[in-house]
């Protein structure tokens, strides 16, 4: 990944892009392909996150979703996604192949298939193909997976996102861009007929419009934190004993799989996607990457271990489309958040139609991702059901997550809550022996933290900030690090 340096001082853009994942580098480079003067900012390095931590596939095959969003939506708006959808793959191939991105581009169906039943895709193969989706039954031996019915997608992509990532930013660049990173935004004023960026470092950067792609956008910002829910997934890649299956695939049943080939493992390596829940909803994340080792050894009469295991998370919405477009009540602010984990796809469309609104032009989907929205009843219902759990999380976080024992009981890779003479801090002992402790309330909006044992990192299951043992800023919305106990003792 090329690195760049961070802002110093103030300047001012045609248009400033806060984000440098897939969504900010794509809308960041088709802005400048217009001939904007576009400035993109990045709190860390450019795809460090969940941009730089997803699957890799590029496909409008979202597991069985359209014959949901036709039922939920009706036959017109599904088709708008469907199309827009597989509109975004041929993009993405367009992209690499005009900026000469060498990303491990392949093309490969993709699966979606239920291990229970042979007639559990027929409603959801049906609707894909009256959308016009390149979908349709297959033998269900071809996923290469034990599977009872199997829904093939045909021609869509897979790639290695961090390199195609490095791609977009060195055409960017190449387009007469500015990418600043380890410039972190806190702030966001629209007035004066321009956008006001306060960045953590103290400089100021003025623009026409704003671009916020930060998974989920900063702050407060158009209430997004209470419109979406954070929703982790966990990848491992192996090398198994014989041959990986060669296609991409998802299941549709509990708890789902998603696998695709891993190159870099030689033929037998392969990606394993799964062991999904809220962000912050568990401290026992070991237990979820122990879960996708147990099925890949089970599916394959294996005992082997894995050679890499990550996270990223990313937000669902209440009616299943992400949010894109102007914020609430702005003019010059542009928001996209709620990929629903499917983002080099829907990231791809929401950048086409960012670029299109600040270009004053139409984007069929531009609707129906509409930013504005509140969608159906049913979505209404869902926002109060989780803004309630959201409500007794704030109140009963801390509830008998006590460790024994004081901080110097802590032993090497052991973190969590602690009881002192001044209330509740946060402390983890590093594999050195280090010890590091923060005060354990996120400073989005004041929720209390769960320990994440596996990833060692501090979580929010309110809004889905993310901290380092140390307390510095993983992933937002919060823009202020963790505060430091009153104690250690």
């Amino acid at each position: 990944m090329p690195r760049y340096d961070a802002l110093q001082g103030d300047t001012t853009v045609d248009v400033l892009v806060i984000g440098g994942g897939l969504i900010g580098l794509t809308t960041a480079l088709l802005l400048a392909r217009d001939g904007a003067q576009v400035a993109l900012i990045e709190a860390q390095r450019i795809g460090s996150r969940t941009s730089g931590h997803t699957t890799g596939k590029v496909t409008s095959q979202h597991g069985a979703i359209y014959a949901t969003l036709v039922a939920r939506h009706g036959t017109a708006k599904a088709r708008q996604y469907a199309t827009a959808n597989q509109a975004a793959v041929e993009q993405v191939a367009a992209l690499i192949d005009a900026e000469g991105i060498d990303c491990e581009f392949l093309r490969t169906p993709a699966y979606v298939y239920s291990t229970k039943s042979a007639d559990a895709l027929d409603s959801e193969a049906a609707a894909a193909s009256s959308l016009g989706l390149p979908a349709h039954l297959v033998d269900a031996a071809e996923v290469g997976v034990p599977a009872a019915a199997a829904l093939r997608f045909d021609n869509q992509v897979q790639l290695h996102p961090v390199r195609y990532l490095a791609g977009l930013a060195t055409a960017f660049e190449r387009t007469g861009g500015r990418i600043f990173e380890h410039t972190r935004a806190v702030k966001v004023d629209e007035k004066d007929g321009a956008v006001h960026v306060s960045t953590e470092k103290g400089g100021v950067i003025t623009a026409y419009q704003a671009v916020l792609a930060t998974l989920l956008p900063i702050g407060i910002t158009g209430a997004y934190f209470a419109r979406t829910r954070p929703k982790q997934s966990h990848g491992i890649a192996v090398r198994l004993p014989v041959e990986a299956p060669t296609g991409m695939a998802i299941s549709v049943d509990s708890p789902t799989h998603s696998t695709r080939p891993w190159p870099g493992g030689g033929p037998n390596g392969l990606i394993v996607v799964g062991s999904d829940h809220e962000v912050g909803s568990t401290n026992e994340t070991g237990a979820a990457y122990q879960s996708l080792v147990d099925w890949v050894n089970s599916t394959w009469n294996a005992a082997i271990e894995p050679e890499y295991r990550w996270s990223a998370h990313d937000y669902s919405t209440p009616d299943l489309l992400p949010y894109v477009g102007r914020s609430p009540g702005s003019r010059s602010i542009f928001v996209a958040t709620g990929m629903h984990k499917w983002g080099l796809s829907n990231g791809t469309v929401a950048a086409g139609i960012i670029n299109d609104l600040i270009a004053g032009r139409d984007h069929p989907a531009a609707d129906l991702y509409d930013a504005t929205r509140f969608g159906d009843t049913r979505a209404v219902a869902k926002l109060i059901t989780d803004n309630l759990k959201v409500g007794k999380n704030f109140t009963l976080g801390h509830a008998q997550r006590i460790l024994r024992g004081g901080l110097d009981h802590l032993e090497a890779g052991q973190g969590g809550l602690l009881k002192t003479g001044n209330g509740t801090i946060g402390g983890y002992r590093d594999q050195d022996g280090n010890l590091h402790t923060i005060k354990p309330i996120c400073t989005h909006l004041g929720c209390p933290l769960t320990w994440n044992t596996a990833d060692t990192t501090w979580d929010c299951s309110c809004h889905g900030s993310r901290f380092d043992p140390d307390g510095e800023i993983l992933d937002g919305p919060a823009t202020t690090p963790l505060e430091a106990p009153t104690t250690d003792a």
